[in-house]
């Protein structure tokens, strides 16, 4: 009986071991937590994505007056300047802070290692798998009437408000805009927008100057 060649053998190791290895990567779980600056996330497995499920608290807070700059350390705003809105509700942040000075789209920006800023095109993943439906991606008492939240999908939307350019801080209760990592021009950007009193989910372009919520996607 001849015996087997050994470069045949090799192949056959190397085809079962890389099968393996993509099955594995396939097959890795969302975390369940993930502990970045003090802080411990929850996650939430939506189809194929792995999204935090609050929104991201990070940096120091300056006042809604003052400006985020590339200074070398994550700066946030909370909303009325008031920190336990950050505790609550997240931080609020220019689009250039978000991305930590980067134009690249899929930023990592200011996520922890091995997330990223969404991509405007993976946030209407998002949106499609959720059913196009803003009321499956807002917590229960977030929103009224045909708005009001029921969370089907885990995402856990809050209502945060925003900050303008102008330093004057809105819409707490009342909506909700997340940053993508996408340009639209120079000047502005990207952002999914979440309503308190409807259904429907927009996506629109606002100048970066304007802060808004951030939420991460693993890589």
């Amino acid at each position: 009986m001849k015996s087997v060649p050994s470069w045949i053998i090799s192949l056959i190791l190397f085809l079962f071991t890389s099968s393996f290895a993509q099955d594995a990567v396939k097959s890795t779980p969302c975390p369940s937590t993930v502990k970045y600056e003090g802080k411990t996330y929850t996650t939430v497995q939506i189809e194929t994505q792995c999204w935090f499920k609050e929104n991201l608290d990070v940096g120091t807070m300056i006042t809604g007056t003052a400006t985020q700059t590339d200074n070398s350390r994550i700066e946030k705003y909370c909303y009325n300047d008031d920190p336990a809105n950050c505790n609550t509700f997240g931080g609020l942040y220019r689009w250039s802070e978000t991305m930590q000075y980067s134009n690249s789209d899929g930023a990592k920006g200011i996520c922890p290692t091995g997330w990223h800023i969404p991509r405007k095109a993976e946030l209407q993943i998002l949106v499609t798998n959720t059913g196009k439906n803003s009321n499956t991606l807002k917590a229960v008492g977030q929103g009224k009437r045909t708005g009001a939240g029921t969370n089907t999908s885990g995402f856990s939307a809050l209502l945060t408000g925003s900050r303008d350019k102008g330093g004057e801080f809105t819409g707490l209760g009342y909506d909700i805009m997340y940053w993508s990592s996408t340009e639209s021009e120079t000047e502005s950007a990207y952002f999914l927008y979440i309503g308190g009193i409807a259904s429907y989910v927009n996506f629109g372009s606002d100048t970066k100057e304007n802060c808004s919520s951030v939420r991460c996607l693993k890589d």
